[in-house]
């Protein structure tokens, strides 16, 4: 019998997220997955550890890595140093690389929420009475904070916040967020937020073809080769979508809101994808 591709699949089936739970989506898509694949489960801060024996490593639900930079930092030189394969590749160009993107895509026109990174260039963003403020290496709102426009340039230069890296935002009045759901360029499924106060409480959320036109523009700007990416965007109140975040590294799936028929199909993109990407 021919071996079978062998895959280290990175989770940390422990962590605490806010109106989810990972482990059991890491736990349903390994049982699936096994059905093709040699597998093993691995914490996040073992997997330099570990790839060698593997012919991939599949990143999924491995927490934000701001709470294990080093281990991180040291997987990423550890994978190039080898050649080792990485599922996501570790190319992105959004939220694997930092948030820097947001004001990049800003810059360049991209439909997403004005984004800036220096007090100087506020003028660039719509005039508001309340500013986001939050770290361009944060995840899951560590550190975001609401600060009024009177009091930004204070709290900007307060010695809590002066040695770090963050982005300014205006603070948007939205109808509800939406994510939509890729497996490498392939459109998967999309659910939406209907209560702006309750991000996970998720619902089926049928896109139309500017939704996806929308959606895949940042799915072809990231040109990543294989992989699953999360565009989450918000609704504004003139009817727009605007980017909030581009989730490429290890974005949760939310796959316990889809019907069977859904988790089965992605399950079997996922499938197709990892092979090819070991092709």
């Amino acid at each position: 019998m021919p071996s079978r591709p062998t895959v280290l699949y990175v989770s940390d089936l422990t962590y605490p997220a806010k109106g989810r739970r990972y482990c059991d989506e890491d736990i349903h898509l390994t049982s699936e997955l096994r059905k093709t694949f040699d597998l093993a489960i691995c914490h996040p801060t073992d997997a330099a550890q570990l790839m060698a024996g593997f012919d991939t490593a599949v990143i999924r639900n491995s927490g934000p890595v701001i709470d294990y930079p080093e281990a991180y930092r040291h997987f990423r030189e550890q994978a190039k140093t080898t050649g080792q394969r990485v599922y996501n590749p570790l190319t992105g160009k959004a939220d694997m690389a930092g948030k820097q993107y947001l004001v990049d895509l800003t810059d360049e026109g991209y439909p997403v929420i004005p984004t800036i990174d220096t007090l100087q260039h506020l003028d660039r963003l719509p005039q508001t009475a309340e500013y986001v403020v939050k770290p361009k290496a944060g995840a899951d709102s560590h550190g975001l904070e609401f600060v009024s426009r009177d009091a930004l340039p204070a709290r900007l230069a307060d010695k809590a916040i002066d040695n770090a890296d963050v982005l300014i935002q205006p603070k948007i009045d939205f109808r509800y967020e939406v994510s939509f759901y890729f497996v490498d360029h392939d459109f998967q499924y999309a659910l939406h937020a209907p209560d702006p106060a309750h991000r996970w409480e998720l619902t089926w959320y049928t896109p139309t073809t500017a939704d996806l036109e929308f959606a895949q523009t940042f799915i072809d700007w990231n040109s990543l080769d294989h992989g699953i990416q999360r565009v989450d965007a918000c609704r504004t109140q003139s009817g727009d979508l605007l980017l909030v975040e581009l989730e490429d590294l290890n974005p949760y799936l939310s796959l316990d809101r889809t019907p069977e028929r859904t988790r089965e199909e992605f399950v079997t993109a996922m499938t197709a994808s990892i092979e090819r990407s070991l092709a």
